[in-house]
């Protein structure tokens, strides 16, 4: 930031990330305006609950007998709006260095790709960036903070900007601890100045803030820890507005745990699964998981240590008797308390999801499409509840229709008596593994095969060597228990034309393929690459790819049919010697066509002058 040379007033400017910022913010449409209130007040309890652990643990604050709350005056005549709260406050450096800078360094590039593709900066965005406060520039062209840092001996100072490149701070004779942010709202927003409005938005975003909210000299939210209250006295209505408050969430959950746990420990929480994942998907510097409070005395807002990590999409509280109210991140990693009431909670959340699994299937399915991610990474993570997890994961199949999902135990339930192993596939999308050759013996002959199609299935299903005894194997391997076909002779080839087949075929692949066989599990195909037994499977290839632009494929067997006519055609010109170079370049086309199937296709250009080669041969015409 660059400054000017005064020394009352100094006038700072936004870096370049910031401007940006604030230029979307600015000039971007909004689905939901009144966010601001709910930014704004969020940023307020979280300066209060500072200053309440800060009391606690016998700082020497400024005003210690000041009444924790947050104060709203708004004046419709003028349009004006201010927002004080008894927090912690500012310090001269917070201003410059935590109002004038983006919180992380992906933000902006996530918020210009949602630009350009068209999306709407609504409520479920805003705040989980860090630039919550920003927010205030949807209806205000200028914000004024006046603050005063906790500390006794400090100095106040106002901060002032327009958002658009520059702000200024200055130095004011402010008395009272705390932080005041003011500002004349624009006129397409003047509808926030009115005091039912107001009322109407703090109630539905901010009604269980744990501080006082006044508008005027009314106190507006409902201060109660709802988890201490019995089950049946809460209603379904105030756990939603509970849960959207804890979530930032503008839809109902899902479903919710209620526990009051007495024992080797105790504790009293209010759970919640959410209708939907979060923006970033496994990204820990967004991802907000449980409240933690001890005795009603909030902690903190992300505790992760209160649940494994693949359940880190719940949210909610954790009340415990058991911890010191000045608790520590450190204490809560390190202490016997924090595990034991995450071993609870854990048992507790697999129990209420295997009772959707059985008793309702179909809102269990709907958990599951968004958040079965998390549920397969904990197949790794989690060795203690690794048997229940295999129970709740879901999958795809040949016998399931399009989104239709199905478990291991189904699958196992519905093999015939020969089959011993469960057969999977994996690949980028069910269409293209529906017309993947290596499902021709399969489709033939009913067995059924698991089509893996999400990313994560290919470190899971890796993880997972067998199933109520029964091993999983890809049907892209070379080594999977298929019996062999009944051989119909006019479809036979003689032993010499086998043997000529082979040799045409792996003379002129060389070294491109670790071997060249004949194949049980093609049917209607002439050929398949497959993988041998320390091989890859082509999804994971394709990732390694994504990781590492110079990584090579493992070489792998081709396996064609013998029954096909193309082979049998190829066997026979091959035998006779009849036009080798056509034969060849059948082969290398063979080749190449089940390397385009897997997306291993290096060179199209010569598969495609290849191919008209062999088109301009077939289709000479003698006159």
């Amino acid at each position: 930031m660059s400054q000017d040379t005064k020394t009352e007033v100094q006038e700072f400017e936004y870096k370049a990330e910031m401007k940006q910022l604030l230029h979307l913010i600015i000039h971007s449409l909004y689905t939901h305006p009144e966010i601001f209130l709910r930014e704004l007040i969020s940023n307020a309890s979280d300066a209060l609950n500072k200053l309440r652990l800060l009391k606690l643990t016998n700082h020497e604050i400024l005003d210690p007998d000041l009444p924790l709350k947050i104060t709203i005056e708004v004046d419709e005549k003028n349009r004006t709006f201010s927002i004080e709260d008894t927090g912690v406050g500012m310090s001269r450096v917070d201003l410059i260095e935590r109002i004038g800078t983006v919180a992380s360094s992906g933000t902006m590039e996530f918020l210009e790709t949602l630009k350009k593709e068209g999306a709407s900066f609504d409520g479920d965005l805003i705040g989980q960036f860090g630039v919550g406060f920003y927010s205030v520039f949807m209806v205000t062209d200028e914000v004024t903070i006046e603050t005063r840092h906790y500390a006794p001996g400090s100095q106040g100072y106002r901060w002032k900007s327009v958002g658009e490149g520059k702000f200024i701070v200055e130095e004011i004779d402010r008395q009272q601890r705390g932080t005041k942010i003011s500002f004349t709202l624009k006129k397409d927003a003047e509808e926030f100045c009115e005091v039912h409005r107001i009322k109407s938005i703090i109630q539905r975003y901010s009604n269980f803030v744990n501080f006082p909210i006044y508008v005027g000299t009314e106190q507006v939210n409902t201060i109660g820890a709802l988890w201490h209250r019995k089950k049946d006295e809460i209603k379904e209505e105030e756990l939603n507005e509970f849960y959207k408050f804890v979530s930032n969430d503008f839809h109902p959950p899902l479903g919710h745990l209620h526990l009051n746990i007495e024992g080797r420990v105790n504790f009293k929480a209010l759970i919640f699964i959410p209708q939907s994942p979060p923006l970033r998907l496994f990204d820990p510097e967004h991802e907000k998981s449980l409240h933690l409070y001890s005795n009603r005395v909030f902690i903190q807002d992300d505790c992760k240590e209160l649940v494994p990590e693949y359940l880190i999409f719940l949210k909610g509280v954790v009340d415990t008797e058991d911890l010191p109210l000045n608790v520590s991140r450190e204490v809560t990693q390190s202490s016997p308390v924090t595990a034991k009431i995450r071993e609870i909670i854990t048992g507790r959340v697999l129990s209420f999801l295997e009772d959707w699994a059985k008793n309702d299937p179909e809102k269990y399915d709907t958990f599951f499409k968004n958040f079965g991610r998390y549920l397969k990474l904990g197949i790794n993570l989690d060795p203690a509840n690794r048997d229940r997890l295999l129970d709740l994961l879901r999958f795809e199949s040949t016998k399931t229709e399009p989104g239709k999902l199905t478990s291991l135990r189904e699958y196992v339930a519905r093999m015939n008596g020969e089959q011993k192993e469960i057969y999977f596939i994996t690949g980028d999308s069910r269409g293209s593994l529906e017309k993947n050759p290596n499902l021709e013996y399969f489709a033939k002959n009913d067995i059924e095969v698991l089509l893996l199609t999400d990313q994560v299935d290919v470190f899971t299903i890796g993880s997972i060597p067998e199933y109520d005894g029964k091993p999983l194997k890809s049907i892209e391997k070379a080594d999977i228990d298929i019996k062999d076909r009944d051989e119909d002779d006019a479809d036979s080839l003689s032993d010499e034309e086998v043997k000529e087949v082979f040799r045409v075929f792996r003379e002129t692949l060389g070294g491109k393929v670790e071997d060249v066989i004949g194949s049980k599990r093609l049917v209607d195909s002439a050929a398949t690459l497959v993988f041998g037994k320390h091989g890859l499977d082509p999804h994971t290839e394709r990732m390694m790819k994504l990781i590492d632009k110079d990584f090579s494929s493992s070489k792998k067997i081709l396996e064609i049919n013998l029954r096909h006519p193309l082979i049998r055609n190829l066997a026979r010109l091959s035998l006779a010697r009849k036009d080798e170079e056509f034969v060849k370049n059948s082969v290398l086309h063979i080749y190449e066509g089940a390397l385009l199937i897997e997306d291993n296709l290096t060179s199209p250009e010569e598969f495609v002058r290849r191919m008209t080669d062999i088109m301009v041969r077939a289709s000479k015409i003698e006159y």
